[in-house]
């Protein structure tokens, strides 16, 4: 490139090149995320060496733990529970409350919070109430769910659909209001109408707070609906943890919880993911894709 002086000549400056952002090699982007995967299962390892020595040496270090079973009893009591078909009738029923409770929180919260945050008259008539019933524990509500439904069926999906409903619809009201403004006028300024508006602008933006809210009440909705079939249920993982308790078989009760925090950490992982893929137009942070 070439530019000229004020004394007339000619100088010669050479645009340094662009320097092109470093690029992250496949193998090294491999070999963090082995690092990671091993750091978790070593701390799930650790644990469970932990609860082993404790309880083989029958350890009483203000905590009992010689009153627990030890991972022998524990895995022999799995072992045991996985040839059965009743295990799995308890996996099929408390997956059929959760999904069902859950689809149905999840419709509903997301339309009450579109409403009650887009339409002032909406919110008017419903956030009183609203607020009012939200400070209730889900599980509270049983005996309401005894008395108002006909079979116990029906109470525990109730109990977690509103378990759940509460941090969907706040999460949902939260994100519709924390959107900009200017994109909607940008919209309106270009000739959209409300439809158009909703459809490519405020559904579109609201989907990272609507995905938290729905991974949080997943995981509000296990823990009542477990407590639920505690309660008054026939069949469950809940349910049959509970009994085991009554006839003293602590292998079957941690079996039981075993059993719960996989159910609800897949669930959780099966609606974080489908956040993700529903999101993957966002800017992401290096590292944060787990």
């Amino acid at each position: 490139m070439t530019t000229e002086t004020e004394a007339g000549t000619t100088s010669w400056t050479t645009a340094a090149p662009a320097v092109p952002p470093p690029v992250r090699s496949r193998a090294r982007s491999g070999a963090g995320k082995g690092r990671r995967w091993a750091v978790r299962a070593g701390s799930l390892l650790t644990v469970a060496a932990l609860w082993q020595l404790l309880t083989v040496t029958d350890a009483r270090l203000w905590l009992r733990f010689d009153r627990l079973p030890t991972l022998d009893e524990v895995a022999a009591r799995f072992a045991r529970q996985l040839a059965t078909p009743v295990y799995y009738l308890d996996l099929l029923q408390s997956l059929i409350r959760i999904l069902t409770g859950f689809g149905l929180a999840a419709v509903a919260g997301i339309t009450v919070g579109l409403l009650v945050a887009r339409s002032r008259t909406t919110g008017d008539a419903l956030l009183p109430l609203l607020e009012a019933v939200r400070p209730i524990p889900a599980i509270a509500l049983v005996p309401v769910a005894i008395l108002l439904f006909p079979t116990d069926e029906q109470g525990i999906v109730f109990i977690t659909f509103t378990a759940a409903f509460f941090p969907i619809m706040v999460s949902t009201r939260h994100a519709v209001r924390a959107l900009p403004t200017l994109w909607e006028d940008a919209v309106r300024t270009l000739g959209g109408g409300r439809r158009h508006v909703l459809w490519n602008v405020v559904l579109p933006g609201i989907l990272p707070g609507v995905f938290g809210g729905l991974s949080v009440g997943m995981g509000v909705a296990w823990i009542c609906v477990i407590s639920a079939e505690m309660i008054s249920g026939e069949f469950g993982v809940g349910y049959r943890t509970w009994m085991s308790y009554t006839i003293v078989d602590y292998p079957a009760v941690i079996v039981g919880m075993i059993t719960i925090g996989l159910l609800g950490w897949l669930t959780s992982a099966a609606v974080e993911l489908v956040g993700r893929r529903l999101t993957r137009w966002l800017p992401r942070a290096e590292g944060s894709r787990s």
